[in-house]
C-alpha cells in the first residue's frame, strides 16, 4: 500500500485538475467522429481518473462524475 500526504490546497488543486480532465473526456466521448477503439481507451482512462477523483473529492462532487453503466459492461 502506498500513501500520499498532501495539504488542503494541494487536495483542491488535484481535485480541480482531475475534474477538468473528466469533463474533457466526457465531452470527447460524446463526439461521434471519434473511433470506437479510441473511445474504449478513453472510457478506461475515465474509470482510472474517477477512482483517483473519489479519493480527493467529497461525495457530492463524485456523484456528478459517476460513470454511466452501459449494456456491454
Amino acid at each position: 500500500m502506498l500513501g500520499l500526504l498532501i495539504n488542503d490546497i494541494e487536495q483542491k488543486e488535484m481535485e480541480y485538475l482531475v475534474r477538468r480532465e473528466l469533463e474533457e473526456l466526457l465531452m470527447d466521448l460524446e463526439d461521434h467522429r471519434i473511433d470506437h477503439m479510441v473511445k474504449r481507451a478513453m472510457r478506461e482512462r475515465y474509470r482510472i481518473l474517477f477512482r483517483l477523483f473519489r479519493r480527493v473529492a467529497d461525495e457530492k462532487e463524485c456523484l456528478k462524475y459517476m460513470p454511466k453503466q452501459t449494456k456491454n459492461q
